[in-house]
């Protein structure tokens, strides 16, 4: 059995209905976590498979990224936000979700090379979404992104900043394993994650009660799921900046 660890939130709905309506099921032994568990799990060997935040790869002994899907945006991705009651150049204190390093990163080399801001950064925990206010802000990813940008004055698209100041796209999540696993089953794996992109209109309309957004239009438009040329250049770049 494969163990295989996956992202919680919305925007990876569509792989985990791949992996669990497909025969691949019946190979692996899939946990739902939060981006900082993934990575956890994968770099410490609790997990063989892991969708996991790009900012990370380093750490992974013997990374492979094995399918050519990831989590990515091509401009707004409108759930990893910069959330703030003033403007940028009025921000001192900033709160660190939690939940994700490659957000956490990205969102310090913006406000260090193109936000040219010198703000303090804060630790954070769960809960820490209700302490955004005055002159600190807070980064929020996932789903508590997408639910709370309404009830900022200020929203800032780490997605949108990166590729108005680079010119491409940003990924944030990939599959990768630390160990060699057979090409048959990763063959396989990524046929499942395939399957589930195509099933984002079924998909979509099963899970719009629970949302107040139009969920179609995010997992279509605000996020791309192909790991293609371009997107390959932008974490390498990424990756080199953060390094």
């Amino acid at each position: 059995m494969i163990r295989v660890s996956v992202v919680s939130y919305l925007n990876s709905k569509p792989f985990v209905a791949g992996l669990t309506q497909n025969s691949i099921k019946a190979e692996i032994d899939l946990s739902l976590d939060i981006p900082s568990v993934c990575a956890e799990k994968l770099i410490n060997g609790k997990v063989d498979i892991g969708l996991i935040p790009v900012a990370v790869l380093p750490l992974v002994k013997n990374a492979q990224i094995i399918t050519p899907f990831c989590i990515a945006s091509n401009g707004d991705v409108n759930s990893v936000l910069l959330l703030s009651q003033v403007a940028l150049n009025e921000i001192n204190q900033i709160w660190l979700d939690y939940q994700s390093r490659t957000s956490v990163m990205l969102a310090q080399l913006l406000a260090k090379d193109f936000w040219k801001i010198d703000v303090s950064w804060l630790p954070s925990e769960k809960g820490f979404e209700n302490r955004i206010e005055g002159k600190t802000a807070g980064i929020v990813i996932g789903d508590r992104a997408l639910a709370l940008k309404s009830s900022f004055k200020y929203v800032y698209d780490l997605a949108a900043e990166w590729k108005k100041h680079t010119g491409l796209p940003f990924v944030f999540a990939c599959w990768v394993c630390n160990k060699s696993l057979p090409e048959k089953f990763i063959a396989a794996f990524s046929h499942a994650l395939s399957r589930g992109i195509e099933m984002i209109p079924e998909l979509s309309k099963q899970l719009q009660p629970d949302y107040r957004f139009d969920v179609e239009s995010y997992l279509t438009e605000n996020i791309d799921f192909r790991l293609n040329e371009q997107k390959e250049q932008a974490l390498k770049l990424f990756l080199q900046q953060i390094s």
